[in-house]
């Protein structure tokens, strides 16, 4: 392979130079370490490094730049010094232009709405972007840096209903949303993979019409294009199909696919367009085709482990000027994975680069010395110390910049092209910032349990534990319901469900373990489900939810089975059930209710049928929690009269999310309680059952959204109860929810789902080999469950205008701000949630004080 400048060289020598740094020892980030009695907190570490409430930890390399609400595309000028970045998030949708040597930002320019689709003309004077859900395409003319007499390029049939049925029932606007673009080298056609429309449109640029659609199947969701004129083919990739679409362009038809791996997204040709380099994202790995023979020839594993479980997440793909050196973004372990592929088929690793948090676009600099990396979710969370205000809070500049889904604002990673000696050294990085082990990804991180710890050690290890019930909640932070609790750290101030309320929670968390350091990996529900049942939220999942959180009505809800694209590649909690013929059932999670309370549940999950109980109604506020109860009691009494119960359960209780103030609708306070005293007696049934001395109970919020949480608002409600948990124990161990959903499949022997449960803490330090074999007495309310709203509470006109028909449908700042004022008055100010503001660990008994 060729130097670059003094840069990445031989192979061989990269490979020599990480395996002697790696044998000098890395300097860690610090790790929860038994021996000093270190509580890790998410934020700034002392080594410099940040730790995110997922256990994994941030040291990107090179200078870091801000950027604004989730950048997902980056492109040079083919012309000129200047990059143009495509944000796409929850806040404003922008285009920032940089000068591509000082990365000074030179403008910003808004656009209504995008979704992807960023490319320059081949003289760069004009940039194209993807509009979206509005279903255009804008032109911008461009001189040094500045973008101006914008065009749109529009469909005919734009909003027009799209018939799907004789009956006209069903009927729908066609929706195409704008991904991929593409323009010919001329600068007269510009091509746009439509990624919910299924098809491949091409524009005359001169005239703005539309020349021709191309059809490319249900369920495909075309989502890059790669141009080769030379060939006459533009490639497709189709995100939902594990399939590349090949299209001739001057017959504008569709001549064949080739495979790939689950999720194909960015593409990149090589040698005169012999080679595609296609990044899966549901997969580990990048596909390389060579387009003469039609086939691949080539799979690269893009993860830092052989052997890990799916959940890299490549995104993006960068070639260097002599198409030697293939970079590629792995968004969900934040690192870059470089690979010499001077003869494709025969590629080898040269190692990893550390970058931001999420990394959605890379490119290599025109000269070949500059990385640029776009990081979604940026270099950490951070505080909102303007948190949500009366009269402010639903709209605006504080709405955007306040609420979690546009708070973790996105940064521009630039990189020296590094030599070998500096790639070893970022790739040691890299691997000290993950928690999986290279050797075994599978293996327990950080101590291991003791010998007699009922949750074992390696998937397959006996445990006295053979039932799991795992109970699934919404929305609440640590502090909103156990900050009053001296035990743990919490801040009463913030409390706003205290014993009064919660006495169930209060009494579980106090009679058996309470977990002061717990959090979800997710933002909000859409992800949260997700991560709850299956450790990882697929790119699908992550790019669309900030969309419709926006308020944009036209953007599904891409969560809980109700698309197949959102699977992710290690399936749910339920498919490594069934692969290893553990029986299980699911009350209400990943299920469509019927129409009323009297109609049966229903799903699209093809592994719930006939594993789900179709009586038991999922989320319906209007529902109580009292009926779920009632209804899981009457399960339970069958299951003791058969003897047998499935030995995984999941159980839905949502009550605790709340209907705010809606007049006629039950208290804050009333719905908290009915959730409290539904779990309680949950628990007192299970605990007074036969399968009492061999059960596992795992309580957890899908996410804490926006709730107020003094450490992190990704800090939330937690709970373990079993006759092997500990009892009156706190347990600040830092967990998340992979480490509860390790901790299940290690008790009932199940493989992990993704890289997050695989190399995840078990929660090992919470449970004790001698059981106690005491029941659980349920608690009674102590506020009234009955108590209605009036037309005079806080924020009663404010609640009829949310929709609470389905999670996170409502604004969560307006809501949340109602649910503040419904508890502590009118005149009351929310105060800002924390998240992973810059918080040094605190260490206990330590006689250091360096801070």
């Amino acid at each position: 392979m060729r130097h670059h400048n003094g840069r990445l060289g031989h192979a061989t020598q990269v490979i020599v130079v990480i395996l002697a740094a790696t044998a000098l020892g890395a300097n860690d980030p610090p790790r929860n370490d038994p021996d000093r009695r270190e509580i890790m907190l998410p934020g700034l570490t002392r080594s410099g490094a940040v730790l995110l409430p997922n256990g994994w930890t941030l040291q990107p390399a090179g200078k870091q730049s801000p950027l604004g609400d989730l950048p997902v595309l980056l492109v040079e000028n083919p012309q000129a010094p200047i990059l143009a970045i495509l944000h796409a998030g929850f806040g404003e949708h922008e285009v920032w232009t940089l000068d591509a040597k000082t990365g000074r930002t030179i403008a910003r320019t808004a656009i209504p709405a995008s979704f992807s689709g960023l490319t320059w003309s081949a003289d760069g004077a004009r940039l194209y972007v993807g509009g979206g859900f509005d279903d255009v395409i804008y032109g911008f003319d461009h001189k040094d840096g500045l973008l101006s007499n914008q065009s749109t390029y529009r469909y005919p049939d734009r909003g027009e209903l799209q018939k799907t049925s004789e009956t006209g029932q069903g009927d729908k606007k066609r929706q195409r949303v704008i991904a991929g673009l593409a323009v010919s080298a001329d600068g007269k056609s510009l091509w746009a993979a439509n990624a919910f429309g299924h098809t491949l449109a091409r524009f005359d640029i001169e005239t703005r019409t539309l020349v021709s659609e191309v059809e490319l199947g249900l369920d495909s969701y075309p989502y890059g294009l790669a141009l080769d004129e030379n060939a006459g083919r533009i490639y497709v990739s189709l995100w939902g199909a594990a399939k590349v679409a090949v299209v001739d362009i001057k017959a504008n038809v569709l001549q064949r696919h080739y495979e790939t791996q689950e999720h194909p997204n960015e593409m990149i040709t090589a040698k005169k367009g012999q080679y595609l380099f296609v990044a899966n994202a549901n997969r580990n790995t990048v596909t390389v085709l060579d387009t003469k023979k039609g086939q691949a020839v080539e799979t690269i594993n893009t993860a830092i482990a052989p052997n890990a479980p799916a959940g890299s997440t490549p995104s993006s793909l960068a070639l260097t000027p002599d198409e030697s050196i293939l970079l590629v973004a792995n968004a969900n372990t934040n690192d870059l994975a470089a690979f010499n592929v001077k003869e494709p088929g025969k590629s080898t690793p040269l190692g990893f680069i550390p970058v931001g948090w999420y990394p959605t676009s890379v490119r290599v600099g025109r000269d070949g010395k500059t990385l640029w990396v776009t990081n979604g979710k940026g270099g950490s969370s951070r505080a909102n110390r303007d948190g949500p205000r009366p009269g402010f809070a639903g709209g605006g500049e504080n709405r955007t910049r306040q609420y979690i889904g546009g708070l973790l604002l996105g940064t521009l990673s630039t990189i020296p092209m590094p030599s070998p000696r500096q790639m070893a050294e970022y790739s040691r990085t890299v691997y000290a910032c993950s928690p999986i082990k290279k050797d075994d990804p599978g293996g327990v991180t950080g101590p291991e349990a003791s010998q007699d710890s009922p949750v074992p050690r390696k998937v397959g290890e006996p445990s006295p534990i053979t039932h799991c019930v795992y109970i699934i909640k919404e929305n609440r932070t640590y502090d909103q319901v156990f900050g009053d609790m001296p035990e743990g750290n919490g801040e009463p101030s913030l409390c706003l469900f205290p014993e009064q309320v919660t006495p169930n929670h209060h009494a579980l968390a106090r009679e058996f373990v309470l977990l002061d350091n717990f959090y979800v990996e997710s933002e909000v529900s859409a992800d949260g489900h997700e991560w709850t049942m299956g450790a990882y939220a697929t790119d699908f999942v992550e790019r669309t939810w900030p969309l419709g959180y926006r308020g944009d009505s036209r953007v599904p809800f891409p969560a809980e089975g109700n698309f197949a694209i959102a699977t992710p590649a290690g399936g749910y909690l339920w498919d490594r059930a069934a692969a290893k013929g553990v029986s299980y059932r699911s009350y209400g999670e990943f299920i469509e209710n019927g129409k009323t309370p009297a109609d049966p549940s229903h799903t699209k999950v093809k592994a719930l049928q006939g594993h789900f109980d179709p009586k038991y109604r999922g989320y319906d506020l209007a529902y109580s929690d009292q009926k779920r109860a009632d209804r899981f009691l009457e399960e339970l009494a069958g299951f003791e009269k058969a003897g047998e119960m499935p030995r995984l359960i999941v159980l839905r209780l949502p009550n605790d999310h709340t209907s705010g103030t809606a007049p006629g609708k039950p208290t804050v306070s009333a719905m908290v309680a009915d959730n409290d005293l539904a779990l309680g007696r949950v628990v007192e049934g299970l605990s007074r059952s036969k399968f009492w001395p061999k059960l596992a109970i795992f309580v957890v919020e899908d996410d804490a959204q926006n709730g107020s949480d003094h450490v992190d608002a990704h800090r939330t409600v937690a709970l373990v109860i079993s006759p092997y948990v500990k009892r009156k124990a706190v347990d600040s161990t830092m967990y998340s929810t992979s480490s509860m959903l390790r901790t299940i499949e290690l008790i009932l022997g199940l493989d992990p789902m993704s890289q997050f449960d695989a190399s995840s803490r078990p929660m090992s330090p919470a449970f004790i080999g001698e059981p106690n074999p005491s029941p659980y007495s349920v608690r009674p309310a102590n506020v009234d469950l009955n108590e209605l709203n009036l037309r005079t509470a806080p924020g009663a006109e404010a609640s009829m205008k949310l929709d609470l028909s389905k999670e996170d449908q409502a604004d969560d700042l307006v809501f949340n701000e109602i649910i503040w004022k419904a508890v502590k008055g009118a005149n009351s100010t929310m105060p800002p949630p924390v998240r992973a503001a810059f918080v040094v660990p605190r260490v206990e008994d330590d006689d250091d004080d360096d801070d």
